[in-house]
């Protein structure tokens, strides 16, 4: 039973982050248990973790919903990203193995259409969080990656000059920083890309009719 909660938890969180089931959509727990082929228990379970990791919200009497994404959200993730991902990268710098920082050169190229590179992408960053061997900075960056996910395939159409061999060429920098044990070189490289990113992704965001209002203060 324990597995079947977690794989039925892994597929719900995994259709939400990909917005197979959009941001803003409604659901309830049979429908989710037909799509799944399993019965409601273990689907109700996984709707009450993903709640807590503020994926999933409950609508007393009606059934549940899927969190829209906001601006301020997306602002917050991005931002903690800021704080976390260059701290994982120094880590990696001073404690990995020469064979693990090594093994980041299959991120130098890259081919393939949007859907392609929104995975090459979660790879790369996923394998600087590892390669920290911290584990739970690790744990902590590669949920906040995962989340990261639904802002890049929902801005995706709206993202203007979006140039996948522009962020290819900023990723083999980071690597060549890395390999080098560049640890300034690495950090302000890091810094940059995710500060990119912000002023990229939000924008398009924006531009985009599920986004919810900001929050108020």
């Amino acid at each position: 039973m324990m597995l079947l909660r977690e794989d039925i938890y892994d597929r719900l969180r995994s259709d939400i982050l990909s917005c197979r089931l959009a941001p803003g959509g409604e659901m309830r727990e049979q429908d989710l248990a037909e799509r799944y082929e399993v019965s409601r228990q273990p689907v109700r379970d996984a709707l009450l973790r993903l709640q807590r990791e503020h994926l999933v919200t409950v609508q007393p009497r009606q059934g549940y919903r899927v969190t829209p994404i906001s601006l301020s959200d997306a602002r917050d993730l991005l931002r903690f990203r800021l704080a976390l991902e260059p701290a994982c990268v120094a880590e990696a710098i001073e404690s990995a193995p020469d064979s693990v920082l090594k093994s980041l050169d299959e991120f130098r190229r890259f081919s393939g259409n949007h859907e392609d590179f929104i995975a090459y992408n979660r790879g790369f960053h996923t394998a600087l969080a590892h390669a920290s061997g911290n584990r739970r900075m690790a744990t902590a960056l590669c949920d906040l990656i995962g989340q990261a996910d639904r802002l890049v395939r929902v801005s995706i159409s709206n993202l203007k000059g979006h140039d996948p061999a522009k962020l290819v060429a900023e990723h083999v920098a980071l690597i060549d920083a890395m390999q080098s044990r560049e640890t300034r070189t690495a950090a302000r490289i890091i810094k940059a890309h995710i500060g990119a990113t912000e002023k990229r992704v939000l924008p398009a965001l924006k531009r985009n009719a599920v986004i919810v209002e900001e929050r108020s203060a």
